[in-house]
């Protein structure tokens, strides 16, 4: 992914004329249109801007954003180069980051959700981390972003910032404790000879790639578990609707929840999380990413009504992830690409109001999922109208996030199909 950049005539005196050119060079080889107002911005240079805020006593803003996804990016327009309020405070009270590929950045301070594609997260320059903001979910790529609520999250970091070193402590589990590393050195990283080379559009390191990589190393050791899907999940999973603006009110407690007992109140800000400093959302799914899935607990403060210990049970991870990246590179994987058939070809089939399709549009016989599929008589225009018995009755990334779910390698798919309008039975055996 991507991240963002840093103050006005900063870039001129960090990096000398090879550094500018290299940004530029960089800037059109993934085609990065919002990447700019290098009068703003640092551009993909990490170490110099924490060189320069420590210089200036200022907070880092960095950004990551994958260019090449087309999700969040009128928001990353709007914050990088169209949004006049963000452009001051950034120009003015930070030093601003927009990183644009994940190659040498440091992965054990910066964590965050890796399938986001757009990410912002707040440092010191001595690397303790101040906050995090970007949530995404199935509802849509932009449906908790927005400028209000980035901005709120800035003028929260500014206090903080304006505290510190008095408040470390309750900082302190905001950063990561995973060894530092870079993606390229990643154990379950796919083709790092080829990520290795010059950046690209078709050679970048998403953010997804990291969770993809953990991933495949967990398979390799054989640590893996459907249970890693269940990312970085909303703080609705245990009852609380957070205002997406203010990022940090409680907007409904949900009924029959875990939260719901607790006293925690409508209209009051949550203010602490298992001792972290709360500034939106994002950081509160940083702290429930890091609890188990099992049975656990969680302690809330909120500003009226003070601290509680809410008690969690197995399976409160649990949502629907069918939108993140990294979902498609989790075992099993069919290799196929099945798009919903919709309007008038659907109307066709004669299938229920209720019930929905797949088209096997491609089948990606380079892979071995693909070439298993089609060796069990799965072939390019079936249409998928039941699995396991089942009609279809979700859309195509919702039957990948099942089939991740209820599935695993060396088991059998039973589909049925139909191919020129007449009805077959399939088995799929998945392969890897």
């Amino acid at each position: 992914m991507t991240g963002q950049f840093t103050a006005i005539t900063i870039c001129v005196f960090l990096l000398p004329n090879s550094g500018l050119l290299r940004a530029d060079d960089l800037r059109q080889r993934l085609k990065d249109d919002n990447g700019i107002q290098t009068d703003l911005w640092v551009y993909n240079d990490i170490p110099s801007a924490m060189k320069e805020a420590r210089r200036l006593n200022k907070p880092l803003f960095v950004t990551f954003r994958c260019v090449p996804c087309k999700d969040c990016a009128a928001f990353d327009a709007d914050v990088a180069n169209g949004n006049d309020r963000v452009k001051a405070l950034a120009q003015e009270k930070f030093v601003s980051v927009r990183q644009v590929e994940m190659k040498g950045v440091d992965l054990s301070l910066f964590q965050f959700d890796h399938d986001l594609n757009w990410a912002g997260m707040f440092i010191n320059a001595d690397g303790v981390v101040y906050a995090r903001y970007g949530t995404q979910s199935a509802e849509g790529s932009d449906a908790y972003n927005s400028i209000d609520g980035l901005l709120n999250t800035m003028q929260r970091v500014l206090e903080l910032h304006a505290a510190y070193p008095n408040n470390k402590q309750e900082l302190a589990g905001k950063h990561g404790t995973k060894p530092p590393s870079t993606a390229l050195e990643m154990l379950g990283l796919k083709n790092p000879a080829k990520y290795a080379q010059e950046t690209t559009r078709s050679n970048c390191i998403h953010c997804h790639n990291i969770h993809d990589a953990e991933h495949q190393h967990a398979l390799d050791t054989g640590t893996y578990s459907p249970e890693m899907l269940w990312k970085y999940p909303l703080p609705d999973n245990i009852g609380l609707k957070i205002d997406r603006k203010s990022g940090i009110q409680v907007s409904e407690v949900i009924a029959d929840s875990a939260v719901a007992a607790s006293g925690i109140k409508v209209g009051e800000d949550i203010v602490r999380m298992n001792g972290q400093r709360i500034l939106s959302i994002a950081d509160m799914q940083w702290v429930l990413h890091h609890l188990p899935y099992s049975d656990t607990h969680v302690t809330i403060e909120g500003s009226m009504s003070g601290r509680h210990e809410v008690a969690l049970t197995a399976g409160w991870k649990k949502h629907d992830f069918s939108w993140r990246g990294s979902m498609w590179n989790a075992p099993p994987r069919l290799q196929v690409w099945l798009p919903e058939v919709t309007g008038d070809a659907l109307a066709r089939l004669g299938l229920p109001k209720t019930d929905s399709a797949l088209e096997a549009r491609w089948i990606n016989k380079e892979g071995a999922g693909g070439r298993q599929a089609f060796a069990d008589g799965l072939r390019e225009k079936d249409i998928i109208i039941a699995a396991a018995g089942e009609p279809i009755r979700m859309d195509s990334r919702q039957f990948q996030s099942y089939l991740k779910l209820n599935y695993k390698v060396g088991e059998q798919l039973p589909l049925t199909i139909l191919r020129d309008g007449k009805k077959m039975e399939l088995n799929i055996t998945f392969v890897e």
